[in-house]
């Protein structure tokens, strides 16, 4: 799925004033609503911005769900986004299942109780939630209330073209950000007009998959204090990101870098900079593999944990994670069967195999990250064994979204492409300007 940045769509910053209805029982407060009797038949309709392909692969696994449940009708909707999805609740015609590539909206989605709390669900059933890596908890829950449940997830790495690494006398992917940085220069090709032919990686905040929460893991940088307060500039981490960010950039010549990045191929297309090996290294999603296998059959590629910083070597094996999540909106008329329909997509090891084969991303149980039936490229190996690990990160969930991570994320462009330059004050206004927002949202 080419989620994460390139299709999260976030839901309305304001929290939504809306009155509990939920048709045949399970509102937001009291017993949660029982499955229908199998006598008793109803439909439950699916929202999401799945389309086409991925759509079509859904169909498929719902299709296994009615088998078992033949009572339960699945209506399988797609192209809807989270501001559709939104605009629905609103206007009292609830989907009983909301599916939403965004994660960085659940903070919104659980606070405003535009999504119902699962929890009681969750208790009643027994769903072992343990088998679900923490970092994915974290991210499908916000201030105790579990208003989603993962579906499928997104993890990142590093991308390496091994024929340029044969070429350039290096023998492994690099560990650490000095080993990084050494790479880079061994790999950077420049034209004879001084342009850059092949970079060696591209460090550009926005370039693909380059935003500031998917990078911070590698230097172990932290977003809040305990009492929820911005950190960033108390954190030496993002200092050393920030200026690495900018040595490499040096590195280049801004405008050497910015000419070469104006040309990068669309992110989804066979023109995409590592698969026409325009670079040799890469930041990406484990979703690239079936990019790489449909647009760049013949590259010949591997793929490894990113760097880490190298004053925090045990972080090696650690990367960001988000993913799919699922939940049921409020007003939902068929809450009792609607939830059957999320326990099955989340829980199911059969069903989260298939559909992590279909559509090329990380299963979200440890069941399914084990199964022998997963028929996944080997360089996807690395994404099931960081997911596996315990060290994967997210960022934290807010009432407003992501609005933090834009707000760092721009002063982090304008550092490193040199119109800001005093990094100390500048990360202590992203502090301010983050508080006053939080303080907006509460």
């Amino acid at each position: 799925m080419k989620k994460s940045i390139a299709l999260a769509g976030l839901v309305a910053a304001s929290a939504l004033a809306l009155s509990g209805c939920s048709g045949t029982g399970g509102g937001t407060s009291g017993a949660p609503a029982a499955a229908p009797g199998d006598d008793e038949k109803v439909t439950v309709t699916v929202w999401s911005a799945f389309s086409d392909r991925e759509l079509a692969a859904l169909d498929g696994i719902l299709a296994k769900f009615h088998e078992l449940h033949p009572n339960i009708t699945v209506k399988n909707v797609g192209s809807q986004t989270d501001d559709k999805i939104t605009q629905a609740i609103r206007g009292g015609k609830s989907p009983d299942v909301a599916i939403s590539f965004s994660s960085n909206a659940v903070g919104q989605f659980c606070s405003s109780g535009t999504f119902q709390d699962l929890t009681d669900y969750i208790d009643r059933d027994k769903v072992d939630l343990t088998k679900i890596p923490q970092a994915t908890l974290d991210y499908t829950q916000y201030d105790g209330v579990r208003c989603t449940m993962p579906l499928l997830a997104d993890v990142y790495g590093l991308y390496y073209n091994k024929k340029l690494f044969a070429d350039a006398g290096i023998t492994e992917p690099p560990k650490t950000m000095s080993e990084f940085t050494e790479d880079i220069k061994k790999l950077t090709q420049f034209n004879a007009d001084g342009s850059i032919k092949v970079a060696g990686y591209v460090p550009t905040p926005g370039y693909y998959a380059n935003a500031i929460e998917m990078l911070a893991p590698q230097w172990g940088a932290t977003w809040q204090t305990k009492d929820g307060k911005s950190n960033l500039a108390a954190d030496p981490a993002w200092t050393d990101m920030f200026e690495w960010q900018k040595e490499i950039t040096d590195f280049y010549g801004l405008d050497n870098i910015t000419r070469f990045t104006a040309e990068a191929g669309q992110q989804y297309s066979a023109e995409q900079d590592f698969q026409t090996g325009r670079i040799a290294m890469a930041f990406d999603g484990e979703y690239r593999t079936a990019f790489i296998t449909d647009g760049a059959p013949d590259l010949d590629y591997a793929t490894a944990p990113m760097p880490v910083a190298d004053d925090h070597p045990e972080l090696y094996g650690t990367g960001y994670t988000t993913g799919t999540v699922i939940g049921m909106p409020k007003g939902a008329q068929n809450a009792g069967a609607a939830w059957e329909v999320i326990k099955y997509l989340t829980t199911d090891t059969d069903a989260l195999v298939t559909l992590a084969n279909a559509l090329g991303n990380v299963p979200t149980s440890t069941d399914a990250l084990k199964s022998p039936d997963l028929k996944l490229p080997e360089q996807f190996q690395t994404f099931l064994d960081m997911f596996d690990s315990g060290k994967v990160q997210t960022n934290p969930a807010t009432k407003n979204g992501n609005a933090y991570t834009k707000i760092a994320q721009d002063f982090e462009t304008a550092f490193v492409g040199g119109s800001k330059t005093d990094l100390a004050a500048g990360l202590k206004d992203v502090d301010q300007q983050i508080d006053d927002a939080n303080a907006l949202g509460q």
